[in-house]
């Protein structure tokens, strides 16, 4: 269990520095992190891909938790103060 919660901080900050250049804050991370590993998890079973030991995991769980920003990213609605100025 332990592993599992560091697994997803470790992928969790990873995503998060990959994707928006900072991390999430230690719960964020560990949620995107935990949320991406499920997600990794299926989106590599589907290719046939397996994973093994912790280095494994986190490369799984990073991908997946890139996917999940991606995603929540595709929903979000622009904020309006962060319009371009012209």
């Amino acid at each position: 269990m332990l592993w599992f919660l560091v697994v997803g901080v470790i992928a969790g900050w990873l995503a998060g520095m990959i994707s928006r250049g900072g991390g999430f804050g230690i719960w964020g991370d560990l949620i995107t992190g935990i949320v991406g590993s499920y997600i990794g998890g299926f989106l590599f079973n589907l290719m046939g891909i397996a994973t093994y030991g912790l280095i494994g995991s986190i490369i799984a769980s990073t991908i997946g938790a890139i996917v999940l920003l991606w995603v929540i990213r595709l929903f979000r609605v622009a904020d309006p103060a962060y319009k371009k100025k012209e």
